[in-house]
């Protein structure tokens, strides 16, 4: 794996090194600031060597390297019939929200949550009841509601967690799952962060628990996480049974979707038929990031609490104890120089939050997280 330079980092035309002015360093958007895996590379070479820019004949071919890849990496049989292909997870909640509720129907979601599937409920005209998760002291766990609205319809449900880096036991699914029966909701499971757990936990596909459970859950997924390809659009939609399925695309036409791009099912494909090698160099990388962020924020930034994120390179920072004078990222953002997502945007009740991605050449992130204990010892006291 080859540690880039910031320079060199600048120099990429993504959002994540252009969002924020050039002195500040990014540490935000969910993108791994690595290269990609040796198959990736050889697949794109081999469409631009053979100049493959037609209308592409790939049919079938990512529906079956998905089965492939869950029953490889999770032990989880599936059928490639069941699936249905697309560009991008984030059209996947929305069409899920939409075939499966009405307009004022409630859709629970479980808080800190990825931005966007608040935007899948909202823009939609759906109620987002926000389910907040608990802090322990050790770590964020469920807290499932006793009872629900009568119109509650759905639950989307975030695993591994997107921000606080829960990767939910067996024991914690099984509670989402009865409680999903109890109150007859349909589950969206976002697994996308599915192969980015640290040794000491399991990644359980939601729905291969049970057929009671497959029987009500979408898991929508995608290489572009683990796989650092965020910009190649592809990603997968598996319906638990085909009766789910055939709800779905009675209310969502197959058109509406579109499809994934040639590129993005070539190094899908490449991902997870040939990838696993250099993804388990990647988790040894990441989880040495990420135990050397937990003992740096421990010991240089009094005021700021981190959970070990059990998966995904995200970590949720609880910076109350800093008493910042508004908005924890606008915070570091200003004195700090340092670009974060910020907490709110996460849920109203987390201002003073912000989600710092570790995904970086360490050296990198100990440049990141050095301007923040500077900012903290300068502080009067």
């Amino acid at each position: 794996m080859i540690e880039r330079d910031i320079a060199a980092l600048r120099a990429r035309r993504t959002t994540k090194w252009h969002k924020f002015a050039p002195d500040v360093l990014p540490a935000w958007v969910a993108d791994m600031d690595f290269g990609v895996a040796p198959p990736i590379a050889a697949a794109l070479a081999r469409l631009a060597e053979h100049e493959e820019y037609g209308y592409a004949d790939r049919a079938g071919v990512l529906e079956a390297a998905f089965a492939r890849r869950m029953a490889s990496r999770f032990g989880w049989q599936v059928d490639p019939a069941d699936t249905v292909t697309l560009g991008d997870l984030v059209q996947a909640s929305f069409s899920s929200v939409m075939a499966f509720s009405e307009p004022g129907d409630g859709i629970l979601l479980q808080l800190p949550s990825y931005p966007p599937f608040m935007g899948a409920i909202q823009d939609t005209g759906r109620r987002l009841i926000g389910n907040p998760m608990r802090d322990d002291g050790t770590r964020w766990t469920l807290d499932l509601p006793t009872t629900v609205d009568p119109r509650t319809r759905m639950m989307i449900f975030c695993h591994p967690q997107n921000p606080t880096g829960r990767a939910f036991t067996r024991a914690e699914l099984e509670t989402v799952v009865a409680f999903a029966v109890q109150h007859d909701l349909i589950l969206v499971s976002d697994e996308i962060h599915a192969d980015i757990v640290y040794s000491g936990s399991t990644h359980i596909p939601l729905a291969s628990l049970s057929a009671e459970a497959a029987a009500r859950t979408i898991t929508i997924t995608s290489a572009t996480k683990s796989f650092n390809i965020p910009a190649l659009r592809c990603a997968v939609m598996h319906f638990g049974t085909p009766d789910l399925k055939a709800r779905f695309q009675k209310r969502v036409p197959s058109r509406l979707l579109g499809s994934p791009s040639v590129t993005g099912v070539d190094a899908t494909v490449a991902a997870w038929d040939e990838g696993q090698p250099w993804l388990d160099e990647m988790l040894a990388y990441l989880q040495g990031n990420r135990d050397w962020l937990a003992a740096f924020v421990q010991e240089a930034l009094p005021g700021v609490a981190l959970r070990l994120p059990e998966a995904t390179y995200l970590g949720w920072l609880d910076c109350r104890g800093l008493e910042p004078p508004g908005s924890a990222g606008q915070f570091w953002l200003d004195n700090a120089r340092v670009g974060l997502n910020f907490g709110e945007t996460f849920g109203p009740d987390y201002t003073g939050f912000a989600r710092l991605n570790f995904a970086t050449p360490r050296p990198v992130l100990r440049e990141i997280v050095g301007r923040m204990a500077d900012l903290v010892r300068q502080r009067p006291a």
